[in-house]
């Protein structure tokens, strides 16, 4: 139940009726008893500054952002943190005393997730591979190298694409058509290859040494083929359902005041209607 003091938040896209957060965060506010409710807000690209706007003035705590609103989002915000600003995109806003600020949290989500699913890795390791040069790719090759990644290279099918990430990230980036695995302490997917109704992403996992770790930001299913093979090979496998759950978090913290924590009776509740293999 809520009451005329609920604090509100949501998420606003074009579609929204397939986004997990209300699901998530319904659990979380039921979990510490929060008289609070998470909407989803469907709002056309065009509608999108006005419809903001209005949600501030109602009074909503603030809102998370998702496909094709990320950009026009960073444009909106009166001020940004430094992940929002090195991606150019917004996931999170938070209104406060007649303000709007953004912040990008797939990074914090995507390393969270790593830390929880392969306990023991560091950024630090060693060389990481990421195939693609997508949102997604821009949001985990920023957060790798800001935790010290030391080489970072980019795998993309379009190398002029992926050139163009690699120069606006700067530092140890480097580009290939064919992803080098010898001696790599991580490879992620961050393309949709692997995900239902797509086909796989066909790689040769045998020249990864055997304490890399193989994540993929699929989380329908949540054991992709990548995947699949990972643990084959007695490589450490993270699906991509942990980066959804872990970047929910600081937006959370900020509309509703505690927290939450990421754990499996979560992770049931959110995947209950997720398939487990392709």
């Amino acid at each position: 139940m809520i009451s005329g003091k609920a604090k509100l938040a949501g998420v606003l896209g074009w579609p929204v009726s397939h986004s997990r957060s209300p699901r998530l965060h319904g659990f979380w506010l039921q979990r510490h008893g929060i008289d609070g409710a998470y909407l989803p807000l469907p709002v056309e690209s065009g509608d999108f500054p006005d419809a903001v706007r209005a949600l501030a003035k109602l009074g909503f705590r603030g809102a998370n952002v998702t496909i094709p609103h990320k950009e026009a989002a960073f444009a909106l915000c009166d001020e940004v943190d430094q992940a929002a600003r090195r991606m150019g995109a917004v996931n999170t806003l938070v209104f406060r005393e007649g303000r709007i600020l953004g912040s990008n949290t797939d990074g914090f989500g995507f390393l969270e997730s790593l830390a929880e699913q392969a306990p023991g890795w560091a950024a630090t390791d060693g060389p990481a591979v990421l195939v693609g040069a997508g949102g997604a790719a821009r949001a985990i090759a920023a957060a790798l190298l800001d935790a010290g990644c030391p080489r970072l290279t980019i795998v993309n099918r379009s190398p002029a694409r992926a050139e163009a990430l690699a120069r606006a990230l700067g530092g140890p980036v480097e580009v290939s058509t064919t992803p080098p695995l010898e001696g790599a302490a991580l490879l992620v997917n961050s393309t949709s290859l692997g995900m239902a109704g797509q086909p796989p992403l066909e790689i040769d996992l045998s020249p990864l040494p055997a304490q890399a770790v193989v994540a993929d930001a699929v989380y329908v299913p949540l054991e992709t083929p990548l995947l699949a093979a990972a643990r084959a090979r007695g490589l450490r496998a993270v699906d991509g359902l942990g980066m959804l759950l872990h970047q929910a978090r600081p937006g959370f913290a900020a509309w509703f005041g505690i927290m939450p924590a990421v754990d499996a009776e979560l992770r049931d509740f959110v995947s209950a209607d997720i398939p487990r293999t392709a």
